[in-house]
């Protein structure tokens, strides 16, 4: 079977084709990586490749609770215990960098930070904070030109900040509503200067964050996550020409040769699934360009990962929730053996308990 034979994704040789997705667990408390952290990670290391939680290359993008970041000397440090976890059960992985833009609150940010996106437009609904409960999302402030600048070069350190940590590589979060999610959705990005408008101008930002990542660290060690269609955090899914936008960013990103395309189906937890004949130009753009590697995810089985990977549909598979509950989770899909159930009150409260403590299968 495919999904469990080893494989080379790049430079890296893999124990298996699983992958371990990125999951916002917010047990970062001060916005540093932890033991307990280094202990979860190392737990899942059987999965060929991790894919960190969203880690912040901004102080201005630590819009969640307890989320970690990687932008100063101290968050970096931080995550050399999470890679010596991993790498010491033969697991390779990749931090996300995920800047929340205007998803947050400014009760969640660090002294002297501010909530920035493409536009001043706030986000409907509320946003846990630590000190003040539920609270509605904040007006973020429209980034100036100066500002983009600023952030596509805190990328680019924050790439170079994982290398230090002795992390493989990075995924570039442009999936899910974050900041660079919110410069393509017209929804979200109403500027009328060189990054917004056209389709071609919202998607400048996330070329921008690209090309300075894979300049920092090489395009063979950085893969980006997209969501065409996605509703979360207040995105417009489908809109006029997204396909054609969506299909053009891929290939854009493949002449880059980054190492993978990591695609977002959320449709098994009720969002709207993205349409396939754009799922599949972009895939094919992506390869056809330079592009090296196509991850799915999204409510995955084994029969169904098998599937797409025999078919060339995917290269890997993620799998989120499976691993929240099951730290052994390829050892239980190989061998076919029960599945435990999360406790979603603990995805995201802090401590061990729904996060460290769930037992291996016997």
């Amino acid at each position: 079977m495919k999904l469990f034979d080893p494989c080379q994704l790049g430079y890296y040789a893999l124990q298996n084709r699983v992958v371990m997705a990125p999951m916002t667990r917010s047990r970062a408390t001060g916005s540093c990586a932890n033991a307990l952290m280094a202990e979860y990670y190392g737990q899942r290391a059987s999965a060929g490749l991790i894919i960190s939680e969203g880690v912040s290359p901004s102080l201005n993008g630590l819009g969640y609770a307890r989320i970690p970041g990687i932008a100063t000397a101290e968050q970096t440090i931080s995550w050399k215990q999470v890679s010596e976890a991993v790498h010491a059960g033969n697991g390779k992985l990749f931090v996300q960098l995920m800047h929340c833009g205007r998803v947050g609150s400014r009760r969640n940010l660090p002294p002297g930070a501010e909530l920035v996106a493409p536009s001043a437009v706030a986000m409907n609904g509320v946003v846990w904070t630590d000190r003040q409960g539920e609270q509605p999302y904040d007006l973020p402030r429209e980034m100036t030109s100066v500002d983009i600048a600023k952030t596509v070069d805190e990328y680019r350190q924050a790439a170079r900040n994982a290398i230090t940590a002795g992390c493989d590589g990075v995924e570039v979060h442009g999936a899910n509503g974050y900041l660079i999610t919110q410069f393509l959705d017209p929804g979200s990005n109403l500027r009328d200067d060189g990054y917004g408008g056209d389709a071609g101008r919202r998607n400048r930002f996330a070329l921008e964050v690209s090309v300075a990542v894979a300049e920092a660290i090489g395009p063979g060690r950085v893969g980006i996550r997209l969501s065409p269609y996605g509703v979360f955090n207040d995105m417009s899914g489908s809109y006029g020409g997204i396909a054609e936008q969506y299909i053009e960013l891929a290939g854009e990103l493949g002449r880059l040769g980054l190492l993978y395309l990591h695609l977002v189906d959320h449709s098994a937890m009720g969002a709207p699934k993205p349409d396939p004949a754009t799922v599949q130009g972009m895939c094919r753009a992506f390869r056809q360009r330079g592009g090296q590697a196509v991850i799915l995810s999204g409510g995955y089985d084994v029969a169904r990962a098998e599937a797409d990977l025999q078919s060339g549909a995917a290269d890997l598979i993620a799998f989120g929730r499976l691993f929240i509950s099951n730290p052994d989770l390829v050892a239980r899909l190989k061998q076919g053996q029960p599945l435990a159930e999360p406790d979603q009150s603990t995805f995201y409260s802090p401590g061990a308990a729904g996060y460290t403590d769930y037992p291996m299968a016997p």
